[in-house]
């Protein structure tokens, strides 16, 4: 292992010997077979569930994606199930899960695979990468866990777990970082059972080698690791820069005629493209009669439709990238204007139910829905 004075520069010579490797991998999977959690996607060797399971677990917590997975599936059995798919209809089935992105690509991916392929999740890495929204660990993940390729993967939690075996002090997230750890990935990898292998590594950085306060008195691997042996566990890796949260005002109006409520689509280019929402802007204040006239301005420009604010429906403060938003909802009457546009349509409170939603206005159309008689 690299000495304890030269932890800034680290080339493959300086990674772990033979010797090393064995004991890390025997106990590595000698402690993922006794720990293990059981999830859904991991009794299968189906590359398609595997798939699914993988671009969900991006940036999303486990606990999270277990119900969205196996709805999900449901939903869509299959590969040439999604692909025939509305993307309506899969962005509503990913509801919640957020980064919608994901769940576009996704379908994307899914209709070129049955133009490519026949309908068969593809078995090289060139083919793979070239999905949309699929790049080098996400392909190395697929193809370890289904076909026990030998494949190596480097994602948020083996980034973390790296950077303490090898007690790299360099952001390991830079060009030089990422070069070492995919290199050390590489000659880690046993000849043998790699996506069991790949399962362990981060089955020990989601549970044991965690970001803050890591486990070590229970790490099958302490023995091995120079951060541990160094106390450097609060060190490496580098620290991220602290996020600055800028805060931000927006409005929603629930516009309303005849009993049916305003909805419109989000462009491509807009923080939800392809989601339905409420007219939804930019705030310089949020009440009065100044607040009343930017928004009927603002949708007027969005939607063409004339309106008129009323009463104030809820106010919802969440988060979205570096944004802390304030969301004030009010409902409005409309007074005139056409709707024969694609990215506008007019629902009635129960059909709000059917619509893709963001996780704001999906609580927004909670009260537009008239609770049940028993």
């Amino acid at each position: 292992m690299p000495r304890k004075d030269c932890l800034k520069s680290v080339t493959p010579d300086a990674f772990p010997d033979a010797a090393w490797c064995q004991r890390f991998r025997r106990r590595l999977l000698a402690w993922f077979r006794r720990h293990a959690r059981d999830l859904p996607w991991r009794r299968t060797n189906d590359p398609y569930a595997i798939w699914v399971s993988e671009i969900m677990l991006q940036q999303t917590q486990v606990a999270t994606v277990i119900d969205y997975f196996q709805r999900f599936l449901e939903a869509f059995p299959t590969i040439a199930d999604l692909a025939a798919a509305d993307q309506q209809q899969v962005l509503r089935q990913w509801e919640g899960l957020g980064y919608y992105r994901r769940a576009r690509q996704m379908h994307q991916a899914a209709q070129l695979i049955v133009q490519q392929h026949e309908g068969r999740f593809p078995r090289d890495m060139p083919s793979i990468v070239a999905l949309p929204g699929i790049g080098r660990y996400t392909a190395g993940a697929i193809l370890s866990i289904a076909w026990n390729v030998r494949a190596p993967i480097l994602e948020a939690n083996t980034i973390r777990l790296y950077s303490r075996l090898l007690a790299y002090r360099d952001d390991p997230t830079r060009g030089e970082g990422q070069r070492i750890l995919w290199a050390l990935a590489e000659h880690l990898l046993p000849r043998n059972h790699c996506g069991q292998f790949n399962q362990a590594l981060m089955e020990l950085g989601s549970e044991i080698c965690t970001p803050r306060d890591p486990k070590c008195q229970q790490c099958p691997v302490g023995p091995l690791c120079p951060t541990k042996a160094a106390g450097l566990q609060d060190q490496i890796p580098v620290p991220n820069k602290k996020t600055i949260y800028e805060p931000l005002l927006e409005a929603a109006l629930v516009v309303r005629r005849n009993g049916r409520i305003l909805l419109r689509r989000c462009g491509p280019d807009e923080r939800w493209a392809g989601m339905w929402d409420f007219p939804r802007f930019v705030v310089r204040q949020q009440q009065g009669k100044a607040f009343a006239s930017e928004a009927v301005r603002r949708v007027a420009e969005m939607t063409g439709q004339q309106v008129q604010v009323e009463e104030h429906l809820t106010t919802i403060k969440h988060g979205v990238t570096r944004y802390r938003i304030t969301l004030v909802c009010h409902g409005a009457r409309w007074i005139d204007g056409t709707t024969d546009r694609d990215d506008l349509r007019w629902v009635t409170p129960d059909e709000l139910a059917q619509v893709p939603l963001n996780v704001s206005s999906r609580k927004i159309s909670r009260l537009m829905i008239p609770p049940k008689r028993h």
